[in-house]
């Protein structure tokens, strides 16, 4: 019988955790979840629901409340649905990214979704990604990968996203940017970012998308052969 593996990938913003998470979900046949995205959705719902950013209570109660689903998997698009209505580019906008570490502090808020997280890969089959996936949410995943790479090229990489959904943002503002979400990530009191003890580090500098992506299906394999 062919084992459906649980796959946690975390790391900082611009890692590439989205596109090999993505990827390696085509290949297997596989659920792909971004729970970053499930953030998004709530820190969105907040900025047009008018709720302060430091309203833990409003915002645990949207986070209990928000209908949050992804569409199958599509090698061009992870469409991502928020109270039945597709933000998939919404969510990516500079707006949210400098709010989503306000909102994912939140103790209230992660509870919620981390609930909704862990419902979703109970059957198994399922690549999930993210900055606390193996060391909180799926602690007993099958795989733990820890993707890392340069500020340099995790701002590029961000600027080449904000430059395809039409954004014009200068490259040392997203450096900012990186930096203080990397802080805030790394130094929150609920689930900072971290390397889960198991997990296997792949530094993406210089790599291509094919050459992580190949690397941890080979992984994957060994996982299997246990």
């Amino acid at each position: 019988m062919n084992k459906q593996l649980v796959i946690a990938i975390d790391g900082p913003a611009g890692a590439g955790k989205s596109t090999t998470a993505k990827e390696i979900a085509l290949r297997l046949g596989y659920k792909y979840i971004d729970t970053g995205a499930m953030y998004r959705a709530v820190t969105l719902l907040a900025l047009e629901s008018g709720i302060s950013m430091d309203s833990e209570e409003e915002l645990t109660k949207l986070a209990e409340e928000a209908e949050i689903n992804f569409a199958p998997l599509r090698p061009e698009r992870n469409t991502v649905y928020l109270n039945g209505r597709d933000v998939t580019d919404e969510i990516r906008s500079t707006s949210v990214n400098e709010n989503v570490s306000l909102v994912a502090k939140i103790a209230g808020v992660r509870k919620a979704l981390v609930k909704k997280q862990r419902e979703m890969a109970q059957s198994g089959g399922v690549v999930m990604d993210g900055r606390d996936i193996g060391t909180v949410v799926l602690p007993q995943a099958d795989l733990k990968i820890f993707l890392t790479a340069s500020l340099e090229t995790r701002a590029r990489r961000r600027m080449n996203e904000l430059q395809r959904r039409g954004e014009n943002v200068e490259l040392e503002e997203i450096k900012k940017n990186l930096r203080i979400r990397d802080y805030m990530d790394s130094a929150r009191e609920i689930a900072p970012l971290r390397k889960a003890e198991d997990a296997i580090e792949i530094d993406t500098t210089g790599m291509t998308v094919e050459d992580v992506v190949n690397k941890i299906i080979n992984l994957t394999k060994e996982v299997k052969n246990e």
